[in-house]
């Protein structure tokens, strides 16, 4: 099966901005977004679960989509349940998500949750969906470090999008006007009754742990906790042959399993 005939959705949240908190597209929806744009699929449908006339929603059909179908629900309401009854009924080839939403619970099981619900693999930051042949697609997995691995995984299936994936593009106000928000009723609105026992607080800075040392006076104790911690790992070079710092460079990435020395 060609990329370019499998149906795809992708889920898109309301993100907030790290700093004033401002509605905004979330940084790794939107790059499943993107990620959805560049395959060119026979059916693109971008869905989310909440209010559809929130005006953060113009900042993915900026993006050039040509419809965005929202499924009405409270802030209250539980989105899983909404989405797993809406994918039921309507199960494409690929389902793909952001990393965690940018506000409310932010724990990153929604895809976890709704595979599990809808009975098919779950694929956890990917950066590249490389072909699809046979009913199985290999994609392309996102490691710590800038390590990258293929596998393969049957279709359908959930995966959430990590963000080594390409960059969104830029939302434009002209494209925005050209998409269209459809309103999907939802048959039964179930809420999340535990959020309903939470309570929200802004976030403190975590405590920075101090170092326990062991010093005889008081002198000896302040000047540890205040020095500057020494760098153990890593190596400073400087005023080298370019061949030599190069080759340092190579080394650490074969080290690193980054590039395989031939």
């Amino acid at each position: 099966m060609p990329l370019n005939r499998v149906k795809v959705s992708t889920l898109i949240s309301i993100g907030a901005h790290p700093d004033t908190g401002r509605a905004r597209r979330s940084n790794t929806d939107a790059r499943a977004v993107e990620l959805a744009l560049g395959l060119n699929p026979s059916e693109l449908d971008v869905v989310h679960a909440g209010d559809p006339s929130d005006p953060a929603l113009a900042y993915y059909s900026g993006m050039g989509l040509e419809q965005i179908r929202v499924l009405a629900q409270a802030a209250e309401d539980d989105a899983l349940s909404t989405l797993t009854a809406y994918f039921q009924h309507a199960m494409p080839d690929i389902i793909l998500t952001g990393m965690r939403a940018e506000d409310g619970e932010s724990s990153g099981m929604l895809p976890f949750f709704l595979a599990q619900q809808l009975h098919c693999p779950m694929v956890m930051g990917i950066a590249e969906i490389l072909s699809i042949e046979e009913g199985k697609a290999k994609v392309l997995q996102a490691l710590p470090r800038g390590q990258r691995r293929a596998i393969q995984v049957a279709l359908p299936f959930v995966a959430s999008v990590d963000l080594a994936a390409s960059v969104p593009r830029q939302s434009a106000f002209g494209r925005a006007r050209h998409c269209d928000v459809v309103t999907h009723e939802v048959a039964e609105h179930v809420v999340d009754e535990e959020r309903q026992s939470w309570e929200q607080s802004p976030a403190k800075p975590r405590a920075k742990r101090l170092k326990v040392v062991k010093a005889k006076s008081a002198a000896d104790r302040f000047k540890a906790a205040t020095a500057k911690a020494e760098s153990t790992g890593g190596r400073v070079i400087k005023d080298e042959p370019i061949d030599d710092m190069a080759q340092a460079v190579l080394d650490l990435l074969i080290e690193e399993h980054v590039v395989h020395q031939s």
